[in-house]
């Protein structure tokens, strides 16, 4: 056989055992974490569309409300729990909670997630320590949480959504980077000890997505100019994806018992650059860095809403796609 051939017939092998380890997910319990808005919501817009019973998790009763009536509205069977799952304690409250009410939990998709935007110098401690409680001791909790009921049903599914910044360093975002490594780092190691009890880890290292989700960031600095750039790469197609495609596509990584999930060809191959090349990928990171905000000398510490930093360029006709996703998606300015 030539070279082409056993490729071909590696790549039909792959695809056919994956399609055999899809689960169906109808009567399933899953819990989503930061299910509110953005992508969370729409993650669970398709379980439930699959038949899985919801239950979301975020900060705000007014946000979960407005979620559960859109999701209801699609008749799924959904209901929510307000909690802050960065602070100690709160996630594994959480399981329990949906262990007690629904007698078991078969996915759990950790998604709660926050972002601060802007230059290293404008960076305390204390943006360090919510990034890392939010994206790594809230998840890494839920999931010691889950692990042992999941146990007792013989198996379960769990979903990290972490990012490319957990792949790469995205000047800018030192502290969402910082945390986002962390969590891809349990992520996969966790799947690696788990699979072995029919538990299955998905770790999810998505690209710019157009949920909407650039209006509901901090920006910290030159806030306009930190919110426009961040705003319009979010809403470019060539950049970014749907956020539909994005959480069917989660989904469906999920269902087949996928180890990882990179979204997005930009983010495919910033990845693969990381790997092969990791100098040349420095240097754009260092060409990407001279074309964002400088520091502001003598403030810039207070962070802003992208709701807040309004300019000319953002919102704008190049950020419409971002405009159109924050109102379907729930990313609403607050009140």
């Amino acid at each position: 056989m030539t070279a082409g051939s056993l490729f071909l017939a590696g790549a039909l092998a792959t695809r056919v055992i994956r399609q055999r380890r899809r689960i169906g997910i109808g009567g399933s319990v899953a819990l989503i974490t930061g299910g509110s808005r953005g992508l969370g919501l729409l993650i669970a817009a398709e379980l439930g569309r699959l038949g899985s019973r919801i239950v979301l998790v975020a900060r705000d009763r007014a946000e979960l409300e407005r979620a559960r009536e859109t999701l209801r509205a699609g008749q799924i069977d959904v209901s929510f729990v307000v909690a802050d799952l960065g602070v100690r304690g709160e996630a594994a409250r959480v399981v329990a909670g949906v262990i007690a009410a629904h007698g078991r939990l078969d996915i759990l998709v950790n998604n709660a997630g926050v972002m601060k935007v802007g230059p290293l110098d404008h960076m305390a401690r204390e943006d360090f320590e919510e990034a890392m409680a939010v994206h790594l001791w809230g998840p890494l909790e839920a999931m010691r949480a889950a692990i042992p009921q999941m146990r007792r049903q013989g198996g379960g599914r769990i979903v990290n959504i972490s990012s490319v910044g957990g792949k790469i360093g995205v000047p800018h975002l030192v502290p969402y980077c910082a945390s986002k490594f962390a969590l891809t780092g349990v992520s996969i190691a966790a799947g690696a000890e788990l699979a072995g009890d029919g538990i299955v880890v998905t770790t999810v290292c998505p690209g710019l997505m157009r949920t909407g989700s650039p209006f509901n960031a901090r920006f910290k600095g030159r806030n306009r100019e930190e919110f426009a750039w961040f705003a319009i790469a979010g809403s470019l197609p060539l950049l970014s994806i749907d956020g539909r495609r994005a959480a069917a596509a989660i989904v469906e990584a999920m269902r087949c018992g996928d180890a990882e999930l990179v979204i997005t060809w930009p983010a495919r191959l910033a990845v693969a650059a990381a790997a092969l090349v990791p100098n040349a990928l420095a240097l754009a990171m260092h060409a990407t860095n001279r074309m964002l905000p400088r520091a502001v000398e003598g403030g810039g510490t207070e962070s802003h809403s992208g709701w807040q930093s309004g300019s000319t360029w953002a919102p704008s006709l190049l950020t419409r796609l971002s405009e159109r996703a924050a109102s379907e998606n729930n990313e609403v300015p607050p009140t």
